[in-house]
């Protein structure tokens, strides 16, 4: 029976991380407009940058507003720095210094990077943190710090 509640645990880890639409069984996920999205603005994919890096986040057709401030249609950025797997998308996002959190609404900030390769991505979480229904998150890019 044990063996049994570990395999629908597994199954159902499964689906709320490859089904999006599981996080909202969770009760923590929030709805977000069809058209919202997310970007990182500048750099730009495969820039040449210099350490501190300025990270410029844009959106549309969603409001970005603190944690803790429940809003329709609306969240704030998280940034993934070189994360080879996302999150968990019904639960919390862990801040670190990999998954670093915008939790008053910023929407740039500066980054210090040892020289390299790096990958950043944006990605946006409810007012509790958690990614909306429907994960709005931004494409990977990569950048070369000098």
């Amino acid at each position: 029976m044990k063996n049994h509640s570990i395999l629908t645990s597994l199954v159902l880890i499964i689906l709320a991380v490859s089904f999006p639409i599981a996080a909202d069984q969770t009760g923590l996920s929030s709805a977000v407009a069809a058209e919202a999205r997310v970007w990182i603005q500048s750099p730009v994919d495969m820039q040449e940058v210099s350490s501190p890096v300025t990270v410029v986040f844009g959106s549309e057709s969603v409001s970005i507003s603190p944690a803790g401030v429940e809003q329709e249609n609306s969240g704030h950025h998280h940034l993934l720095v070189d994360l080879d797997e996302l999150p968990a998308m019904d639960m919390p996002l862990p801040g670190s210094a990999q998954l670093i959190h915008f939790g008053k609404g910023q929407t740039e900030t500066l980054l210090l990077l040892e020289p390299g390769l790096h990958s950043l991505q944006l990605l946006l979480g409810n007012h509790i943190h958690v990614p909306h229904s429907r994960p709005v998150m931004s494409e990977k890019i990569t950048i070369l710090v000098k």
